[in-house]
């Protein structure tokens, strides 16, 4: 019955968007979520501060740990259990414990329009990360990132370019500038029934 009732409102778009809106209206009054936009839609078991800013069409997997003066751009994706967080302590007075000397005042992170981050992927508060770029699983973000970059690793570097030339960033430039639209989201990956193996 249940997975009848899933099948339906997966394929039928009305319903799937209709669901989805309900789903993420409660989600909003339960994290007390005022700055993010009607579109944002996240997935439950996270924690995050109150004063996130996420635009149009952005996405945060179950798992997240987000940190306060953290602004996502439109169409951002994050990975399960993403978190945001750090610099939030002094360490450096000596003959005062960690615990006790108190906290700098917190930098703004921002990660600019679709942008993704994968699976369990850290950033550091105060870091920015640029538009359309990719952060691999399991990373660990210290340092800015430059826009169309894709980096992984710990601490993160560049691995390569996301695009092949130049053309190809100003197309994904042109389409960014535009308003935000709706598109057809993630769909899942489905197993497909596989044939007897051939032995020969």
């Amino acid at each position: 019955m249940i997975s009848r009732l899933r099948s339906m409102i997966k394929n039928n778009e009305r319903i799937y968007h209709f669901a989805r809106g309900t789903a993420m209206a409660y989600r909003r009054r339960r994290y007390g979520l005022r700055g993010v936009h009607k579109t944002f839609y996240m997935l439950g078991g996270s924690t995050i501060s109150k004063d996130l800013v996420a635009h149009e069409y952005s996405f945060i997997a179950q798992g997240a740990v987000i940190g306060p003066k953290v602004e996502i751009g439109p169409y951002v994706m994050f990975g399960p259990r993403v978190m945001i967080v750090g610099g939030d302590h002094v360490f450096d007075i000596p003959g005062t414990p960690t615990i006790f000397s108190g906290r700098p005042e917190l930098k703004e992170t921002k990660i600019h329009a679709d942008a993704w981050l994968g699976a369990g992927v850290i950033v550091i508060a105060g870091v920015t990360i640029g538009r359309g770029s990719i952060v691999a699983a399991g990373s660990v973000v210290t340092k800015d990132i430059p826009p169309y970059e894709i980096h992984g690793g710990v601490p993160a570097k560049k691995i390569k370019d996301r695009f092949a030339s130049q053309a190809d960033i100003d197309t994904h430039e042109a389409m960014l500038a535009k308003e935000p639209f709706r598109g057809t989201f993630c769909a899942h990956l489905e197993v497909q029934e596989r044939g007897p193996e051939v032995t020969g």
